[in-house]
């Protein structure tokens, strides 16, 4: 089997049409096309999208975060439907906390609906813990939101964690035929 290589980059204003319809596919129109122009133009915001060349479809997945003093705030992690179980979540959740130590943070957060256990599990596997609930923190069903959170992206050892990681994430990527080419 051939492996199809991917690659992570920040995202631009000429993926904008790229990222509305990932966005309608993933969470049927979660964000506004003024509210991404604005994620594109804050310097406070890393939004980072998952291409190949050998996908029909332009955007595979997309992740964001918000720089807010020493802390990444992650606001999305999706990949399209076509695409989920084959390791680009992970892929987009490591390229999300090293591009946030790379900034110099020092602490990973995010809410996830206590219902995604597949994401929750994800987010588990990188360190995440569970630091909270936020009640009813869902509009379209008032389910809860529990508050993840990863600290010590600075502390000297964290690089090796990286390295672990991006060797994890490749070995799954690998089995599912892609081949990474953002490091």
């Amino acid at each position: 089997m051939i492996s199809s290589d991917l690659e992570i980059k920040l995202l631009t204003p000429e993926n904008l049409s790229a990222i509305l319809e990932l966005d309608q596919a993933c969470f049927g129109g979660l964000w506004t096309l003024e509210g991404y122009k604005r994620e594109l133009d804050s310097p406070n915001s890393d939004l980072l999208g998952l291409f190949s060349r050998f996908s029909t479809i332009s955007l595979l997945g997309i992740g964001c975060f918000w720089s807010i003093l020493e802390e990444a705030h992650i606001t999305i992690l999706a990949v399209h439907p076509q695409y989920h179980r084959q390791g680009l979540g992970a892929a987009l959740l490591y390229s999300l906390i090293k591009t946030a130590c790379d900034r110099g943070l020092e602490r990973a957060t995010l809410e996830v609906r206590a219902s995604n256990l597949a994401a929750i599990s994800l987010y588990q596997k990188f360190g995440f813990k569970t630091a909270g609930r936020r009640r009813r923190y869902y509009q379209d069903n008032g389910e809860d939101a529990l508050i993840l959170w990863m600290s010590d992206l600075q502390h000297p050892q964290f690089q090796k964690t990286l390295d672990n990681w991006y060797a994890l994430v490749s070995d799954r990527l690998d089995k599912s035929s892609w081949h990474l080419l953002f490091k």
